[in-house]
């Protein structure tokens, strides 16, 4: 497809964002905020999409996504605060400075390093940030948060020398978390149960693993064995609830096998 079939593609969906929000009362009503759960709904779903592999179900997502980019742009016209051309030529003008080694004459060796400018350059921006953690939304998940954190700090060089280090330090949380069950109070448990989560995301991230992904796969897997084993006994004709945990056990093993 070339260039000028994907710019008219955009503008037919631009001509036609106008006209449901003239036309459709529904479009008609909505506001940033009647918007916004349902973006967030919108992400959850291409991220579902992303973890399956469903290439059809990923078009699908995206377009949605791109639905309420340019809701909320339009959105923004009608208020006279910015318009989709103002919204493009930001990422434009962002994306380009950014990328001083693409469009400029810094040079850099691997993806890292351009990680690393990456994050200097967002702290010299007239209206960036200036905190290297400002810019982690405060209502990202918990898990999704701890590695976007680690993330940004090892941009300005706060990170472990060797990534084998890590291992103590996840040994060490994990035996405060054991002193903690053993004499502490309910509050404190949960303070080193924090601290050894953190740590282990941090030992996801220095091995390339996403731990967001790892442990969404690992919900997917153990939901599709305890089905199999739902399954298995309800065609036996018996109730989960009363099998033994080495019959439920063996009946996991098959699911594993599987």
């Amino acid at each position: 497809m070339s260039l000028q079939e994907k710019k008219e593609a955009f503008g037919k969906l631009l001509e036609v964002m106008d006209q449901l929000r003239e036309q459709c009362p529904w479009d008609r009503q909505q506001t940033n905020e009647s918007l916004r759960t349902q973006t967030i709904e919108e992400t959850y779903e291409l991220a579902e999409a992303i973890i399956k592999d469903s290439k059809e179900a990923i078009r699908k997502e995206l377009g949605d996504l791109l639905l309420h980019i340019v809701f909320y742009s339009k959105i923004g016209e009608e208020k006279h605060a910015f318009t989709i051309k103002d919204v493009i030529d930001t990422l434009i003008e962002k994306l380009i400075y950014r990328h001083p080694h693409i469009f400029g004459n810094k040079a850099v060796k691997d993806a890292q390093e351009v990680e690393q400018n990456w994050e200097r350059l967002k702290l010299k921006e007239k209206d960036g940030n200036r905190s290297v953690l400002a810019g982690v939304p405060n209502s990202l998940p918990a898990m999704v948060k701890a590695n976007r954190i680690q993330e940004k700090t090892r941009g300005v060089g706060f990170d472990w020398e060797h990534r084998e280090q890590v291992w103590d330090k996840v040994q060490e949380e994990l035996s405060e978390v054991k002193a903690e069950i053993a004499h502490g109070s309910p509050d404190s448990i949960e303070d080193e149960f924090g601290d050894l989560l953190f740590s282990i995301i941090n030992a996801a991230r220095l091995y390339g693993v996403n731990p967001e992904n790892a442990l969404e796969r690992t919900n997917q897997k153990f939901i599709k064995r305890f089905n199999y084993l739902e399954q298995k006994t309800i065609k036996q004709g018996v109730d989960l609830k009363d099998l033994s945990l080495d019959e439920m056990n063996k009946i996991w093993e098959e699911a594993k096998k599987l």
